[in-house]
């Protein structure tokens, strides 16, 4: 438990948060029916917070001569990447809530300084909006913050106290807005910064990687169910079993809420009275042309968020003429990163846009296969995919996957992750390449192995649903493994590990222990062809020892004569050893 809130914990606050977003990302787009139900607030949230902590990582992956970069310095990284990744209504204001907390962070990361960052954090977060809405992420930020500066004395005390307070405001959301009640959800917005607090929380009790903060149900202890629509609604609003979280703070006279009539005005539904565009623009501007710039744009339109400072904003707004609100900010200052979006046709108007400027045809289908090695990223070249190179140690970003899947300019689009760390980031690549017209289908492979079986029985010329089925088979059908040397003690599912000690992963999880290479990996062959096999595939990494592969498959044959087995040399730094089994 951290007494004093430091730069690697923000560092992790992010991670965290970027992790419970992306395990949440689905069931946020679901509840989205507030300002306008285009289903994408997770997605948004999502990338608000991907492009946060990417801006912290760039502070830790090269810091320079000088010295490891401070809370200040870190908290602020955190809030300007998220202002300028961040996405639609939801991700400018979350934007906004952590400027307002970084702010007080930068004066320092005791307990009394987090009560004033979560403050400071839901003050920035009504500011920003021209019209606050209760019961929506405001109200959750504002009741989180006001809890906290009743906690106890201890950072871990204030940071629980936040997170335990939001998840039981958000239960009450649909009293607040009519909107949420008459579909039987709670706010998405709101259930994103439960999911943003609870890795806070994470953070700061060291939990890695997310303890039960977070990720935990929770439905608070006699909290009403809101009606829900849908299962994926359903655990949305609150979780399957009422008292796995913490108890729910006992209820006083500030917690009583608003009749949703209240709200109901403010409340613009969608349809042809509402804009039919959602602006959006970062702004160098100075602060005094704020005020004209707001009154500008709340003329235009509703939705109206603004946030930012120090000359940089980021520009919200939903509008029926894109161009004044655009106009707007060229009057204040520099529009750029310009997004607009029509509601309703965003997909047809991209096909339509493609017919109109007669561009040349682009393929049908191509496989983009993500791998880091050279080894592998031949292998799969050879196969017919588009490689997109990974990084050691840094997954590429959802912003990345887009890229490369545009580079590729095919209409239909196989995506091979081979890692399960990047299900979360390929999810809200697809929901934008979607919009864009791509057909696109994410085949989940957490290894290589699995790529290069999916890709061994792919074919072009089949329809796209048969291909897709046919690759996943494959890859389902092939186990995989890895060894891997710990960096340090630990527990795991097959005992205590030492630094040093060679660890055989089956299907991700570790199997066996062991003190050399060849030792352990036949323990691992000899555990996966139990199960039966036929084809064992080994792919050695950087600084495999020589003669290793050979040994193995030796063993293998000797066990089980009927195996064959291929050997490639890939070149991952993140395994000595690669091993599928099909």
């Amino acid at each position: 438990m951290l007494h004093t809130l430091d730069a690697p914990a923000v560092r992790s606050w992010c991670q965290l948060a970027l992790r419970a977003l992306g395990q949440a990302r689905e069931e946020i787009d679901a509840l989205n029916v507030f300002p306008v139900p285009d289903g994408d607030t997770g997605t948004n949230l999502y990338l608000t917070v991907e492009s946060a902590a990417a801006e912290v990582e760039s502070r830790f992956a090269d810091p320079g001569p000088g010295p490891a970069p401070g809370l200040g310095e870190t908290a602020r990284a955190m809030a300007r990447g998220a202002l300028v990744g961040a996405r639609g209504n939801s991700g400018v204001i979350l934007a906004q809530w952590l400027r307002g907390a970084a702010e007080k962070l930068a004066e320092g990361g005791g307990a009394d300084q987090l009560r004033a960052a979560l403050q400071r954090a839901a003050d920035a977060a009504y500011q920003a909006v021209a019209e606050p809405v209760e019961g929506t992420l405001l109200t959750v930020a504002r009741i989180a913050a006001r809890e906290a500066g009743r906690a106890g004395d201890g950072l871990g005390q204030v940071a629980e106290a936040a997170y335990r307070a939001a998840r039981d405001a958000l239960r009450h959301t649909p009293e607040q807005l009519a909107v949420l009640a008459e579909n039987g959800v709670v706010d998405a917005g709101g259930r994103g910064l439960v999911a943003v607090l609870g890795a806070l929380a994470d953070a700061v009790a060291g939990h890695q990687p997310m303890g039960p903060v977070a990720l935990r149900d929770f439905e608070p202890e006699g909290a009403p169910a809101p009606r829900a629509t849908s299962d994926k609604r359903r655990r949305s609003a609150g979780g399957r079993s009422a008292g796995t979280g913490p108890e729910r703070p006992e209820p006083n006279d500030e917690d009583a809420v608003e009749p949703a009539g209240n709200c109901a005005a403010h409340v613009r539904p969608p349809g042809p009275g509402h804009p039919a565009f959602e602006v959006i623009y970062l702004l160098d501007a100075p602060d005094e042309a704020l005020p004209a710039l707001r009154t500008r744009l709340g003329a235009l339109g509703d939705s109206l968020v603004v946030g930012g400072g120090d000359g940089l904003w980021n520009v919200h707004v939903h509008v029926d003429d894109a161009g004044a609100a655009v106009e707007a900010g060229v009057e204040a200052g520099r529009p750029h990163q310009i997004r607009i979006t029509h509601f309703a046709e965003a997909a047809a108007r991209s096909g339509a846009a493609a017919a109109d400027r007669g561009e040349p045809e682009r393929p049908v289908r191509a496989v983009l296969s993500v791998v880091s090695g050279e080894g592998l990223a031949e292998l799969c070249e050879q196969a017919g995919a588009v490689v997109l190179h990974a990084e050691p140690g840094r997954p590429p970003a959802s912003a990345e996957l887009t890229a490369a899947v545009r580079r590729a300019a095919a209409r239909e689009v196989v995506l091979l992750l081979n890692d399960p760390e990047l299900r979360a980031a390929a999810g809200a690549a697809a929901d934008q390449l979607r919009e864009e017209g791509v057909r696109i289908a994410v085949l989940p492979t957490r290894s290589p192995v699995q790529g290069l079986a999916a890709l061994a029985v792919h074919e072009a010329g089949r329809r796209f649903d048969e291909d897709v089925v046919a690759m996943t088979s494959a890859a389902g059908a092939t186990r995989y493994a890895e060894l891997a040397v710990a960096e340090g003690e630990s527990w795991t599912m097959a005992g205590v590990c030492q630094a040093g000690d060679v660890l055989g992963l089956i299907d991700g999880d570790v199997a066996v222990i062991g003190a050399g290479l060849a030792e352990v990996g036949e323990s691992v062959l000899d555990r996966m062809l139990g199960g039966g096999g036929e084809l064992v595939t080994l792919i050695l990494g950087e600084g495999a020892p020589e003669g290793l592969a050979e040994g193995l498959v030796a063993h293998a044959r000797h066990s089980r004569p009927e195996v064959d087995a291929v050997v490639f040399h890939g070149g991952q730094e993140s395994a000595p050893l690669l091993i599928g089994v099909e």
